[in-house]
C-alpha cells in the first residue's frame, strides 16, 4: 500500500551535500581532475549558502 507513495517520495528527495559532492568527484576523467574537483570542494563550492 505504502510502496508507490515511499517510490513518489524518494523520486523528489533533493540529494544531499555530501551526495552531491560525491557525484561531482565520481566525474572526474583523471587523477588531475580529481586533484582539482577535491580542491574546488575544499573551498566551499557545494557548501555556499544563498
Amino acid at each position: 500500500m505504502f510502496g508507490p507513495i515511499r517510490k513518489f517520495a524518494r523520486a523528489l528527495r533533493v540529494p544531499s551535500v555530501q551526495e552531491r559532492e560525491m557525484a561531482y568527484l565520481s566525474g572526474a576523467q583523471d587523477r588531475l581532475d580529481l586533484e582539482f574537483r577535491q580542491r574546488q570542494i575544499d573551498t566551499g563550492m557545494f557548501r555556499r549558502s544563498v
